[in-house]
């Protein structure tokens, strides 16, 4: 089978046909068609780039170029129509899967993180439109920090859906996310010292108190883990 080349331009760079961009997506999708003998098939995917018009799905079992399918969301078992427009041996740089065209463009279907992802681009455009102002850089960094946690509250709520979808043990992900708010709190409290320490806070506020309250509660129970953790050393050293 011959593979269709892409068109050139001018300089010999590829042209791009896509309508808008597509934005990186780990979302778990079930994909049906009828194969050539009328025959219904169902496989398991993952959809990778997308936008509200399609994207790229990765997936052992292929349909045919040109094949309709149907599209299922396993996070929010929204279902939509869709149409094969590339495969491995039909486009050149397509594999372990195709490319697809809704038949109506529908952003929501690929759920929250490519609405996660094109608000991480919007705040990255809106970043270099402050530097341009010269907007001081500690309020450029809340912004990248906004938009992390974002991006990491969003996958992680999905990979909790999977899990649960799936019947698989969701503990780790829990630590991981517990791992990732100890990081976050840290840097917030080194950010609160620095304001204490420029005069941009008072140490006497009912704010301040609350805090200092807080973080003596969490010292004693990051002493009781630490005493927990050396019970569980010596017992394994015994």
């Amino acid at each position: 089978m011959t593979i269709k080349k892409r068109p050139m331009s001018a300089d010999g760079t590829k042209l791009e046909r896509r309508k808008s961009t597509r934005f990186p997506v780990v979302v778990p999708i079930e994909v049906s068609w009828k194969g050539a003998d009328g025959v219904a098939i169902k496989q398991e995917a993952v959809a990778r780039q997308v936008n509200a018009n399609g994207g790229f799905v990765k997936m052992p079992v292929r349909p045919d170029l040109g094949s309709r399918v149907t599209l299922a969301n396993f996070l929010s078992a929204q279902t939509v129509e869709a149409r094969v427009l590339a495969a491995p041996h039909s486009r050149e740089g397509v594999a372990n899967g195709v490319i697809v065209e809704l038949i109506t463009p529908n952003e929501t279907f690929w759920g929250v993180n490519l609405q996660v992802e094109k608000t991480s681009l919007e705040l990255q455009n809106l970043e270099k439109a402050l530097q341009r102002e010269e907007i001081d850089l500690r309020l450029l960094k809340e912004y990248r920090d906004a938009v992390e946690y974002i991006r990491t509250a969003a996958s992680v709520v999905q990979r909790l859906r999977e899990c649960q979808l799936r019947g698989l043990d969701e503990e780790e992900l829990h630590r991981g996310l517990a791992t990732e708010r100890m990081r976050r709190a840290t840097n917030l409290c080194l950010e609160v010292g620095a304001d204490l320490d420029a005069g941009r806070l008072s140490g006497e506020s009912r704010d301040a108190e609350e805090l200092h309250r807080v973080l003596e509660n969490l010292q004693n129970s990051l002493i009781r883990a630490d005493k927990k953790r050396s019970t569980r050393s010596i017992r394994a050293g015994l």
